[in-house]
This record gives structure tokens, C-alpha cells and sequence, in this order.
């Protein structure tokens, strides 16, 4: 193995144990003048004493004194009889072990007993480095789960693998792959030139190696480039970067599904890295995590630019019903304004004839005014906030009656308001609820015929979870709407077929403020309709208010 003196402690100690007072003296000897400390036992018990009282750097004992040691931690010489078979259970279980057949020569004793304690060290020192590997590997992969960034993630993954690996350059490309952003990330040791940023015409040839990898779920691995110089990898590196003189390199896949979405170049120039399993493992394991973050990240940063584009779109929305409002009322106010002063006879006398036109000029100019303020409500619903207060039902619905009376006997229709048993309190926005109530009656007053009727009542009932609901009908005797419709009538500028055939006039945005502004107080609305028999529109309110 080529160990020497130097690489075991100054003051080694050794336990030695054995049955065989001979060896015994004869090992303890030998170990003593090669300068180490020496704790001897006779027995299993004395055995485990001398465990329990000293830490022995070997232990070197008869094959009988240590069955029934698991894996002390500590590298064990094992002393066999000439005719003695050799327990391998027993000596796998040991984990670092080796052992001697009698008679033992002090010399043989001492170089075994050496080589044990380096080999015990190597190992231990491996595994400290592996898991100071695996540490700096977790933290790489704890920062790329942090961000949603895909650059970010490649920065994070070069200069993790940089700095844990000790190499000279860490260099990251993803292919033109629809799943990820064209990505170049690079880290380079102090000192050493940067590599290209672009694969250029080497891509082709590089990602159908990185594919051919990832199919086989296998990494490139090259200890040492000068052994073959003329390797298909090394000539493509030289051909991607003629300045790049690798000594060891490793190509690792980056890849989701079926194929490889990019390569991880590792690679040293100053002196030989041997690749080792683990140091493979956590690669890929943390490139795994890569492909993971990049795909997401990719997928969000895609929503967010989708996000950022509806408010714009919104914005625009908004900014765009704003300039309607102004544009359109203010011509809309004069028009009326003038049209009152006409018809007071604030410029004389106005023919019969006359007063029947301004009269389809006034109706017409109210039903543009609503349809305006109906456009606004829908712009706004969704950002304005509820100014909640306790409403008496009752009474709002008596003044929804009273504002459309003169409309219901315009049109021949009977509208009767009964009261419910008693009193009806619920915590609500006052104003939206009434103009709930208004499109709905005046909605079920539209699609009446003449002689018709709408009829609202009210009531309180109790559900399941024994909450309370305030329940208010309103039901008309009109056209009903067609089974088809029914789906969709709550949806915005929706508007039932027999309605546009009857040629009755409206926006088709009054079912659809209703529903919302039910919905933002936690209640519902709901439609019972029989085509030529009429509707019944119910309204479910909370009463201790959304």
C-alpha cells in the first residue's frame, strides 16, 4: 500500500487480546518496540473493559475474542491458528479487517497493523469529504428551489459545482427545447480563461451525446484527457472551444421525460480529478433538481408575463370605461337636460305630436343612462369593496317597489310586494342590494305581457348547519326562457333567445351585476324557469352578512 511510520499517529495504541498467552506476550512485544502503546486482555470481558476505559486506534486479537464485536469503529488485525478457518461473516461485519495466520512474525505484525490504521484514516477522511460534498450539494439545491428564476438557477448550480468540486471550469447550456429558456452559465477558477458562451456548431453533436446519456441514465466521465487525446469528446470540445486544454472532464445530462433539455460541463486544466461514485451521485442528483427548477421556473415566469398582461389588458379595460363614461354622459346630460326644458314648454308651446316623439327620445336617452351605469358596475365590481351595515329587507324592497311602479302600470302589469312574517335584518351592502333587486324586478317587468303579474315575497329560513337565510322570490307570469339558455344567463351581454326574438330591449348585464354582487355577499341567486309560463328568481342572503 506503500504507507510509512508518518502515516500513523505519533503515539499509536493497540488493544491486543488473545487466549494464547504465547502470542499474546509475542504481539505485545512487537507493537511495543515499534513504539505503541499497548493495552492488553485475556478475555471477552476484559475486552469490553478496555473498550469502555480506552479508544485503541487497532485491535488485534484472536478470532474467539471478537465474535461478538460489531463494528466498533475501530480497525481490527485478526490472529488465526495455522489449521483455523476464516469466519468471512465474521469478518465482514468488522468492516475494516484483516488478518494474520500463526506463527506471527513481529515484522509482518507491525506493517499489517499499520496499513489497517492508514486505511482506517483514508476512510474516514473520504467519508468527511463525501459529506462535506453532500453539504455543500444540499445547499446548492436548497438555492435553486428558492428561486423561480431560470439564469439564477444556472448560476447557482456552476457556481455550487464549482466551488464544492474544486474544478476549473463549470459551464451550463440548455438546448433549443420549448420546455426551458435559452440558458448560458459559466464558473471559472481565478486565473483561468472563461469558455465560450455559445455552443455554436458543436450543439448538434453535444446534445445528442448529452441525449444519449440521459437514455441511459449515465454520466461522461474522463479522468485524464492525455491517455486519449484523440476521443471523440475530446475532439468536440476542442472543435467547440480551441483554447479549452482539458485534463479531466465529466459531461452531465440535464434532462425531463423522455430527452436531455441541456449538458453540465465540469472540467479541471491544471491536474487530474478522479471522478469518484458519490461525487457522480450527488451531481446527479442535484442536476435532477436543476431540470425540475428550470421547467418550473420557465412555466411560471410564462404565467407571470401572462398575469402582467391581462392587468395591462384590464388597465386598459378600465381606463378605456372611464373615457366612455365621460364621453358619453356629458353629450348624454345635455341631451336630457334640453329634452326636460322642452317638454316644461321653456320654449313655448310643443305640438301633440312633437310630445310623442320627445317622449321616445326621453325613454331611449334613460335606457342609454342605464346601460352606461350598467357597463361602469360590471368595470368596477370586481375591485370595489362592500360598505356593510345592517339592511331591513322590508323596506329596501318597498322602495325597489315604489321607484318601478310607474313602469309595471306603463306596461299593464300587476306588481305586488308581501311582506314576510317577520321582520328580515341582514348585514349587506344597502345600495347594491337595491340595485340587485331593481334589475330583477325590472327584468321579470319586461318580459311580462300585459295583464300580467310580478310578485315578490320574502322570508327566513334555516339550513342544514342551522344558519339562517334571508329568502327573497320574485316571480312573473312572462315568457320564461328556453331550457338552453338557462346555463348561461348569468354570463355577461348573454342574452335568452326569445328575448332578442321578442325584440325586448336590454344589455343582457343585469342578471350578470345580480349574480356577482350575491356572490361577493356569500349567497345565491337562483332561476326556476318554464318557457311561456313565467320565472322565478330567488335570492339567498346570510343573515349574519357574507
Amino acid at each position: 500500500m506503500g504507507e510509512t511510520v508518518a502515516d500513523v499517529q505519533d503515539s499509536p495504541s493497540a488493544l491486543v487480546a488473545d487466549t494464547d498467552g504465547d502470542r499474546l506476550a509475542a504481539s505485545q512485544a512487537a507493537l511495543a518496540t515499534a513504539g505503541f502503546e499497548v493495552i492488553t486482555a485475556s478475555d471477552s470481558a476484559a475486552v469490553s473493559l478496555e473498550l469502555q476505559r480506552h479508544s485503541p486506534s487497532v485491535i488485534v486479537a484472536g478470532s474467539g475474542l471478537v465474535r461478538g464485536l460489531r463494528n466498533p469503529g475501530i480497525p481490527v488485525l485478526l490472529l488465526l491458528d495455522a489449521n483455523e478457518s476464516l469466519d468471512v461473516a465474521n469478518l465482514e461485519s468488522l468492516r475494516m479487517a484483516d488478518y494474520v495466520l500463526a506463527p506471527v512474525r513481529g515484522g509482518e505484525l507491525v506493517h499489517r497493523v499499520r496499513t489497517l490504521i492508514s486505511r482506517s484514516r483514508e476512510r474516514e477522511r473520504s467519508r468527511g469529504e463525501i459529506e462535506a460534498l453532500r453539504e455543500s450539494l444540499r445547499n446548492v439545491s436548497s438555492a435553486i428551489r428558492e428561486t423561480n428564476d431560470p439564469q439564477l438557477i444556472a448560476d447557482h448550480v456552476v457556481q455550487g459545482f464549482g466551488k464544492a468540486l474544486g474544478v476549473d471550469h463549470v459551464w451550463f447550456a440548455t438546448f433549443r427545447d420549448e420546455r426551458v429558456p435559452n440558458i448560458r452559465a459559466q464558473w471559472n477558477d481565478p486565473g483561468v480563461s472563461p469558455l465560450p458562451t455559445r455552443l455554436g456548431d458543436s450543439e448538434e453533436t453535444i446534445a445528442e451525446a448529452a441525449n444519449k446519456l440521459w437514455a441511459e441514465a449515465d454520466v461522461l466521465a474522463v479522468s485524464d484527457h492525455r491517455k486519449d487525446p484523440e476521443s471523440a469528446i475530446a475532439g468536440a470540445l476542442r472543435e467547440w472551444s480551441g483554447e479549452l486544454h482539458p485534463i479531466s472532464t465529466v459531461l452531465l445530462p440535464v434532462g425531463e421525460g423522455a430527452t436531455a433539455l441541456g449538458i453540465i460541463l465540469l472540467c479541471t486544466v491544471q491536474e487530474e480529478h478522479d471522478w469518484t461514485r458519490p461525487e457522480i451521485a450527488l451531481m446527479q442528483h442535484v442536476a435532477g433538481n436543476v431540470a425540475h427548477g428550470l421547467i418550473q421556473g420557465h412555466l411560471i415566469s410564462a404565467q407571470q408575463r401572462v398575469l402582467h398582461q391581462l392587468r395591462q389588458l384590464d388597465k386598459a379595460k378600465t381606463d378605456f370605461l372611464a373615457t366612455v363614461n365621460h364621453e358619453l354622459r356629458t353629450p348624454l346630460t345635455s341631451i336630457t337636460a334640453y329634452l326636460d326644458m322642452i317638454q316644461d314648454g321653456s320654449g313655448g308651446p310643443v305640438p301633440e305630436g312633437i310630445s310623442k316623439m320627445l317622449g321616445v327620445i326621453g325613454r331611449n336617452s334613460e335606457r342609454l343612462r342605464r346601460l352606461i351605469e350598467d357597463m361602469l358596475t360590471v368595470s368596477m365590481q370586481d375591485g370595489s369593496n362592500l360598505d356593510l351595515k345592517p339592511v331591513d329587507i322590508a323596506k329596501l324592497l318597498q322602495v325597489v317597489v315604489a321607484t318601478l311602479r310607474p313602469l309595471a302600470e306603463s306596461r299593464h302589469v300587476s306588481l305586488s310586494f308581501t311582506e314576510a312574517g317577520e321582520d328580515i335584518e341582514v348585514t349587506a351592502d344597502e345600495a347594491k342590494l337595491e340595485q340587485v333587486f331593481t334589475n330583477i324586478v325590472a327584468n321579470a317587468i319586461k318580459f311580462t305581457p300585459e295583464g300580467g303579474r310580478v310578485g315578490i315575497t320574502s322570508s327566513v329560513s334555516a339550513s342544514d348547519n342551522g344558519a339562517r337565510a334571508a329568502t327573497v322570490r320574485i316571480a312573473d307570469t312572462g315568457l320564461g326562457i328556453p331550457e338552453h339558455d338557462l346555463p348561461h344567463i348569468f354570463t355577461r351581454f348573454y342574452r335568452a333567445s326569445n328575448a332578442t326574438s321578442a325584440a325586448v330591449p336590454g344589455s343582457g348585464l343585469g342578471l350578470a351585476i345580480a349574480h356577482d354582487i350575491i356572490s361577493r355577499h356569500m349567497g345565491r341567486l337562483l332561476l326556476d324557469s318554464t318557457l311561456g309560463s313565467g320565472t322565478t328568481v330567488s335570492v339567498e342572503l346570510p343573515v349574519g352578512g357574507p
